[in-house]
């Protein structure tokens, strides 16, 4: 579907001030304003001690026909949070890639490291809908809180990438900064106590070093974590990592570089489907995922911490969030990866 917003409309730029060129951001959107007939955009500048909300909801409250989101992942979950407490979930949003990882940019195929081409598809590229993710998560004292996420809620790994990877590292060194927490957790291999169920199913327990629930499940470099993520399919894919030792993380690292190669092409997509399950890797599919632990956990949304939790509820809002991508991506015949937007076999 086609942008609906046209000549005299107007957007709302929320950036994070520490990861965009705002010269050169101001530019590009300047220019695509000036080619579409746009007012001026307003901006707003994410704020450290509020975590970006104060940002976020000032843009909300503009009344923008677009907003758009400069910043990583965490940056893009903060808006749409604000977006679903304002009732605003119908104004469409368009990424401009910033951040460490931009996975969700990523996973619709969007332009990295051309401002220009991303002010572009923002601005002009076709509304799509995909799922918002929903986590509710209770600490040891029983207080809730509830967060939204685009692409994955992490225990393990994830956590602890997210927990003890500073935002200036992020800033110098990109996707190396996360090298030692990885290695030291890989190093340390502790496991964890869990007991958990897939919608109305009956409750498992299981010993794991990392679960990720993801509504999209591409990793940077294109690794398919969890391969049967799809973003629009009212579904999130659950994968539990649980290596015994050195040899089962090979085999996980084995395993995933696979999934990278394979989802290349139909016949490696045949392939893997053939390929033995291993006891490192489990994987399950539903609408809600609940998990208590027997101790407390740290928990990661989209590569933001959120603390520890001792149980948590996953669940997933169907064709919730409206944003922007590229004109020539539709159903058939798209340039998407794993997490591609598709027609919906869920409701």
């Amino acid at each position: 579907m086609s942008s609906q917003t046209t000549a005299g409309s107007r957007a709302a730029v929320v950036y994070n001030p520490v990861k965009v060129s705002l010269d050169r951001l101001r530019s590009a959107v300047g220019r695509e304003e000036n080619r579409r007939g746009w007012q001026p955009s307003h901006w707003f500048a994410t704020r450290n001690e509020d975590g970006g909300y104060g940002a976020a909801e000032d843009a909300i409250a503009d009344g923008a026909a677009l907003i758009l989101v400069a910043g990583g992942d965490g940056t893009v979950r903060v808006v749409v949070e604000a977006a679903e407490a304002a009732g605003a979930n119908e104004t469409p949003l368009g990424l401009l890639p910033a951040g460490t990882g931009n996975l969700l940019a990523r996973s619709l195929g969007l332009p990295l490291n051309d401002i220009s081409a991303s002010v572009a598809v923002a601005f002009g590229g076709a509304t799509r809908t995909i799922d918002v993710g929903v986590a509710e998560l209770d600490d040891d004292e029983g207080a809730r809180r509830r967060h939204l996420f685009l692409v994955m809620a992490g225990i393990g790994l994830d956590a602890e990438m997210a927990e003890n990877t500073g935002a200036v590292e992020k800033r110098r060194l990109g996707w190396f900064a996360y090298v030692r927490p990885i290695a030291r957790s890989i190093i340390a291999n502790r496991v964890f106590r869990l007991h958990y169920r897939i919608d109305d199913g009956r409750v498992h327990s299981a010993r794991a070093h990392t679960v990720i629930v993801g509504n999209c499940g591409t990793l940077t470099g294109g690794i398919p974590l969890l391969p049967s993520a799809v973003i629009d399919d009212g579904l999130l894919d659950v994968v539990l990592m649980r290596p015994k030792n050195w040899f089962g993380w090979a085999r996980i690292g084995t395993r995933l570089s696979l999934h990278g190669i394979a989802h290349r092409s139909a016949f490696g997509k045949g392939l893997l489907r053939l390929a033995p399950e291993i006891q490192a890797l489990a994987y399950a599919q539903g609408r809600q995922f609940d998990v208590r632990f027997d101790v407390s956990h740290g928990v990661e949304l989209d590569g933001d911490s959120f603390g520890p939790v001792i149980r948590a509820r996953i669940t997933v809002r169907h064709a919730a969030l409206r944003i922007h991508t590229e004109e020539a991506m539709r159903e058939n015949g798209s340039a998407f990866h794993v997490c591609s937007p598709r027609r919906a076999a869920a409701s």
